[in-house]
């Protein structure tokens, strides 16, 4: 049975194993390396990974900043250094931002062994949820395929030390979620970038709910992506629908079936395709493909 979207929990046996796995090793590293999403920062922060950490030094990276709209990725790097954490963004898949994040750590490194009589190299563990990119980020740290990646989540397992290619250490740790979600829009922000696995997920609802937060936020991105003349809105007439639409969920579907009918997503009967229909749009939004979106906003 598919997850409701709006109840959606997660929380595997190899979760909690996870959790131990950091509390255990937290000790044998100097820095924490926690992998956020550019486009939701706050749903993608896990909560846990604090308890966890608690005081130990940490440097934040946003990544696949070239799927997020520029301009809020810079409010949130400000935003995360006004709260006394060193912060950056990446593009892993490109490399982009790597050589800002080497002069960082090895800054770091210099500060760390400054009290040491014997210099040693920085050990790093890096954290975060699934789907955010952990694995491609290793990869680009030690020069090598050394961690599986994969678009769905979870493909990372255990314990794994690894050689950085200027002499650093590195502690993968595979991505995390937390055991409830407090606000109802965490979940389905994280179903939206692909962190749960859509398998447990009921999509066409997914689908459908990721068109009615982008009419909403992005309205012109959708229009331009799907070709579409307008969109409608609570309170207009949907032909498609052959009523009036109340309220914000009735006008996504409308918008749904507006882009399904453009795309030619129709099945035998004159039926639309809602499947189709929700894969793409998700797809298209996780690809970038429909544009540069964040979909939590910091305010300054």
């Amino acid at each position: 049975m598919a997850e409701n979207i709006n109840n959606i929990n997660w929380y595997p046996g190899h979760m909690k194993k996870t959790r131990e796995l950091i509390q255990q090793n937290l000790k044998l590293v100097d820095l924490v390396i926690e992998m956020l999403d550019a486009r939701i920062p706050v749903s993608s922060r896990n909560p846990v990974i604090n308890d966890i950490t608690g005081n130990k030094r940490r440097v934040i990276v946003l990544n696949k900043s070239d799927l997020a709209d520029e301009e809020s990725t810079k409010n949130w790097i400000r935003y995360f250094r006004e709260e006394g954490h060193e912060a950056l963004r990446l593009n892993c898949n490109k490399g982009l931002g790597f050589k800002e994040l080497y002069a960082a750590l090895e800054k770091i490194q210099d500060e760390v062994n400054a009290d040491r009589a014997l210099k040693k190299p920085l050990r790093m563990m890096v954290v975060g949820v699934p789907n955010v990119g952990k694995s491609s980020f290793i990869n680009r740290l030690t020069g090598r395929k050394s961690a599986k990646t994969g678009d769905k989540p979870g493909v990372t397992r255990g314990k794994q030390w690894l050689s950085v290619e200027n002499g650093m250490q590195l502690l993968d740790t595979p991505g995390i979620l937390w055991p409830k979600f407090d606000d109802p829009k965490t979940g389905l922000y994280l179903a939206f970038c692909g962190s749960i696995r859509d398998e447990i997920l009921d999509t066409d609802s997914l689908g459908l709910e990721l068109i009615r937060v982008l009419s909403k936020e992005y309205p012109g991105l959708i229009t331009s992506r799907y070709k579409l003349e307008d969109l409608f809105t609570a309170g207009d007439y949907c032909d498609s629908m052959g009523r009036e639409a109340e309220d914000e969920k009735e006008a996504a579907l409308a918008n749904m079936e507006a882009i399904a009918m453009k795309r030619g997503f129709i099945l035998p009967g004159k039926r639309i395709d809602y499947t189709r229909t929700a894969d793409t749009v998700l797809d298209e939004f996780r690809a970038g493909t429909i544009g540069r979106i964040t979909l939590e906003k910091v305010e300054l």
